[in-house]
């Protein structure tokens, strides 16, 4: 594994990863309708770049989105990345979005900056190779009950596929903690700082699985070294056709990150 050498870092429009401010990866679930994630992607400029000063910030939304039920919503595909990309022209952010499938990687890769690769597909290694020859940087995140060292090797095929722009995402494993929906194992994070030379970023929402505990989690993960955070934002979480639950509203993200740049993590 090429483990050696300066550690990666990478540019997603004016968006630094890797560098020694974190990036803020900030968007809904679901991309629902136009007016919501463009509503959503100005929200989060005011707040990060207008108020706070931060450049490291990128839109995230679902376009495909993984569901237990196949009854439940499934995204808008296409044109969801037709509106994700619109909210980025207008706000002069990059924008990225969850692939799952090997033969949506051409489409998307026309409209987004960025793709993460979802906790479920991390060793689809069809959907990977593919991924590496796209050229688009990807973020992957470690699937719920892989080692670190699995995750590691996932990353490899990226590398080995000629894709330098690489970056990990915790985003918790599964457990037998009732009170939240997975536990994020925050000792990664020193763990991949000191194994790897790629960044890592912590998906702050998923473990929470509620959104009490997103602050506490996006201190902690900061705290302990990541180069970044994924949280979840939308205009009204009790509305929101999946992860209603964990998502935050925009006055808790403002708070949040108020929070997060007082305590000088941000």
């Amino acid at each position: 594994m090429r483990e050696s050498g300066e550690p990666v870092r990478f540019h997603i429009g004016r968006a630094m990863v890797g560098g020694e401010e974190p990036v803020i990866i900030a968007g809904p679930c679901s991309i629902e309708n136009p007016e919501m994630i463009l509503e959503t992607a100005r929200t989060i400029r005011k707040v990060l770049v207008d108020e706070l000063g931060l450049r490291n910030v990128i839109i995230r939304g679902g376009a495909w989105k993984p569901r237990t039920s196949p009854y439940s919503f499934q995204g808008h595909g296409v044109k969801a990345l037709e509106w994700l990309r619109e909210a980025g022209d207008k706000t002069g952010l990059p924008v990225m979005t969850e692939v799952m499938d090997p033969r949506d990687v051409s489409v998307a890769a026309e409209y987004v900056d960025a793709i993460w690769v979802g906790a479920r597909n991390m060793q689809n290694t069809p959907l990977l190779r593919e991924l590496a020859r796209a050229g688009k940087p990807v973020f992957l995140k470690r699937h719920f009950g892989a080692t670190i060292n699995e995750w590691l090797c996932s990353a490899e095929y990226l590398l080995a596929g000629g894709l330098e722009e690489v970056a990990l995402i915790e985003r918790g494993t599964r457990c037998i903690n009732e009170y939240a929906r997975f536990s994020l194992d925050i000792t990664v994070v020193p763990i991949i700082r000191k194994l790897s030379r790629l960044p890592i970023v912590v998906d702050v929402s998923h473990p929470a699985g509620r959104r009490d505990l997103v602050p506490w989690l996006a201190r902690a993960a900061l705290a302990a070294g990541a180069h970044g955070l994924m949280i979840e934002v939308h205009p009204e979480p009790e509305k929101a056709l999946s992860d209603s639950k964990q998502q935050l509203s925009f006055s808790e993200f403002a708070e949040t990150m108020r929070m997060l740049r007082g305590m000088r993590l941000l």
